[in-house]
């Protein structure tokens, strides 16, 4: 009790001075929780959302690596997450404040040339921002940008952690696995990386009825959760013989449709020789180091190859889909933190081999 109470008044204390908790990545492997001064209005399109939930995602952990240069030491981490519209500016017409929101890890001007074509992620002012090149989501507040057209309404009675998965990794799987690999009913898939991202593309890859979704990964933990969620078959190449392995459940064929869901080298390479004739290598991971594209193996194949950050078009629509039941995001998560404790939370998360973490929701 006297814990609760202590936190209690510290967050009464920061409400008063203006200032709020946050994550600060502050260089390559390290970070901090700070008091950072209270989000703000500065446009009239924006608004203020005071988080509920958030979580971590791998992008983050890239981040952490030094992998992503367009995100600058002090800035607040995250681009995911629930809560409720605490201000709007002027410009905002279709948010209250009090509203119960979902946050797009995409913001979205609506109005240029490459929103008008539903590349939202190539937004020329906006795309992706939060965590990135403005401050995030793991704090207290966060500013949305062009709130009308980067906040979802939270549909009544459907679970929070549910909503959490909507903001990125669900959207992220279907856009950039599931569509941009052309999953067919009666095809075969194969996903290498059974991580979020990866479970993201088994939920929705069963939206049009593949014959087969094999997953890889090196984690039987995460490969189990693939089959739960709905996977045919799953492989784990410790023994380094995925290939091999696809190869005999495709009758030597290989896949219709390989999604790669890492971000390494060597998974790309994988899905590169388990792609059949005609099929369609998906990538989803990202890349912080160059990697080898194949094409003396690959060049009279007949293959696509796609590539491409999430424009959350289809969030609209995973919205109903997850309202009415049909999947249920929610089973991606395995642990829970209080923002006071999410460096602990980028630990466990880190370490998901030790600790089987898929996705970690952290309470503001």
């Amino acid at each position: 009790m006297k814990q609760m109470e202590r936190e209690s008044s510290v967050r009464n204390e920061l409400a008063v001075t203006g200032l709020m908790k946050a994550l600060v990545y502050l260089a390559p492997g390290q970070m901090k929780l700070e008091d950072r001064p209270k989000a703000a209005l500065i446009e009239p399109s924006d608004a203020v959302v005071k988080m509920i939930k958030t979580t971590i995602c791998g992008t983050d952990l890239h981040i952490m690596k030094g992998d992503v240069p367009s995100c600058s030491p002090g800035r607040i981490l995250g681009h995911e997450g629930v809560g409720i519209v605490e201000s709007i500016g002027s410009g905002v017409s279709q948010f209250k404040i009090g509203d119960h929101v979902l946050i797009s890890c995409i913001t979205s001007c609506g109005k240029c040339d490459f929103c008008r074509r539903q590349m939202y992620s190539h937004c020329t002012t906006g795309g992706w921002m939060l965590g990135n090149t403005i401050d995030g989501t793991q704090a207290e507040f966060v500013r949305i940008p062009y709130a009308d057209n980067s906040l979802y309404h939270a549909p009544v009675g459907v679970d929070e952690e549910a909503l959490v998965m909507l903001s990125d990794i669900i959207p992220t799987g279907f856009e950039k696995g599931v569509l941009n690999g052309k999953v067919k009913p009666g095809g075969t898939v194969a996903i290498v990386g059974a991580g979020p991202i990866g479970q993201g593309v088994v939920l929705t890859a069963q939206f049009f009825s593949p014959a087969k979704i094999i997953v890889i990964d090196l984690d039987d933990n995460r490969l189990n959760v693939a089959l739960k969620l709905g996977a045919t078959d799953v492989i784990n190449n410790r023994d380094g013989q995925a290939v091999a392995k696809v190869m005999a459940l495709t009758g030597g064929l290989g896949v219709d449709t390989a999604i790669e869901a890492v971000g390494m080298a060597a998974s790309f390479e994988t899905c590169q020789a388990i792609i059949g004739v005609g099929g369609v290598i998906a990538n989803i991971g990202v890349h912080g180091e160059k990697v080898d594209l194949e094409l003396n193996r690959l060049w009279d194949r007949n293959i696509s190859i796609t590539t491409g950050l999430v424009d959350t078009e289809s969030t609209r629509m995973l919205l109903s889909i997850v309202k009415s039941g049909k999947i249920d995001p929610s089973l991606l998560v395995t642990h829970h933190f209080k923002l006071a404790d999410i460096v602990s939370a980028y630990e466990t998360f880190g370490q998901a081999s030790k600790t089987h973490a898929l996705k970690v929701i952290i309470e503001a």
